[in-house]
């Protein structure tokens, strides 16, 4: 089974909608380290046969008062260690992404995870897409000039918000731009906001469903139902609070639990991996994941297989939906 899987990774696009990897590049190299992702990830993104991964640029909450600056050094951070990077490329459109293929490279394709860095300024959107930013979550688990976002627990607050009459020209201006936007972290009432006030297929890059897991960071039946009828693709998380409660369930059975959910209430043309990765890369001493590193990507491929998954539906899974999903929207 383990050649098996092997082969399918090989013969697939692989994708990871979601990897901190503005912010774990920066942490590395204003510390003087060059070729960051080299060392902590070509050889993990070779052995998984990763194609392309979804960068996100993150500013940690400490930092907000400085979101602008931290986003521009973070992009300006990541995109020097592609340079460096020779097995790396920045991938800005569907050519490049196909390109990519052909020359056997790892596309990074760059998203700010929250419109913190935007503040309150719409046309700051147009400065980011001329620094290869494609895509944006409209928040992160707090509060922005666009809308608030969802927690991963329930803490105290006012009264909750969606989209604000700023929000609402982004989600315009993003569409005129051909940004694709990412739903994940976003409240139930923003959620439905952004459906009302957009037309184009709307992605989760990093979420699982609710039903397995109540939590609002996750997503309800009708929430999944709605990306998959836009023709959006969701990709599964593999933190394990949001994978599960139970800890007997955050590993890749629990994960495929959500593959499964997902396929069965949709289709296997909406669904994918957005792993967003941090226990290896980060470096604190405490297993956050479901995953150790993508290599597992390997072993879940052989539990889909187990499962009864035909190679076809695999390979959607494991990339070729985000691929068709982001060819179409970075035309």
């Amino acid at each position: 089974m383990f050649k098996k899987a092997k082969k399918i990774l090989k013969d697939s696009v692989v994708i990871d909608a979601h990897l901190d990897l503005g912010g774990i590049v920066y942490n590395n190299r204003i510390l003087g380290k060059t070729k960051i992702l080299n060392e902590l990830f070509l050889s993990d993104f070779r052995e998984a046969s990763v194609n392309f991964i979804i960068a996100a640029i993150f500013v940690e909450t400490p930092f907000l008062d400085s979101a602008l600056k931290m986003a521009l050094l973070q992009i300006e951070h990541l995109k020097a260690d592609i340079k460096e990077c020779k097995d790396f490329v920045l991938v800005k459109n569907s050519f490049e992404m196909e390109e990519a293929l052909k020359e056997n490279k790892i596309g990074i394709i760059m998203s700010l995870e929250g419109l913190e860095p935007i503040g309150r300024n719409i046309e700051l959107l147009n400065t980011f897409y001329e620094l290869g930013i494609r895509g944006f979550g409209v928040t992160w688990s707090r509060r922005n000039f666009v809308a608030d976002g969802s927690y991963f627990a329930s803490p105290r607050e006012g009264v909750l918000g969606g989209l604000t009459p700023f929000g609402i020209e982004v989600m315009k201006k993003a569409e005129e731009l051909g940004l694709f936007i990412d739903i994940s972290h976003i409240n139930d009432i923003g959620f439905k906001d952004v459906f009302k006030y957009t037309t184009s297929a709307i992605i989760a890059s990093h979420s699982n469903s609710r039903k397995l897991n109540n939590i609002t960071r996750n997503l309800n039946d009708e929430q999944i139902i709605k990306i998959a009828n836009r023709n959006g693709v969701i990709g599964v998380n593999a933190y394990k609070s949001i994978v599960s409660s139970n800890e007997l369930k955050q590993n890749i059975i629990g994960l495929c639990d959500h593959i499964d959910y997902i396929v069965n209430l949709t289709s296997d043309e909406n669904i994918g991996f957005g792993f967003d990765l941090c226990t290896k890369y980060y470096n604190t001493g405490k297993m956050y994941d479901s995953l150790r590193d993508h290599k597992e990507i390997i072993g879940l491929t052989i539990e889909l297989l187990n499962r009864g998954y035909s190679e076809k539906s695999i390979k959607n899974i494991i990339g070729n939906n985000f691929y068709s999903y982001l060819l179409e929207k970075l035309r």
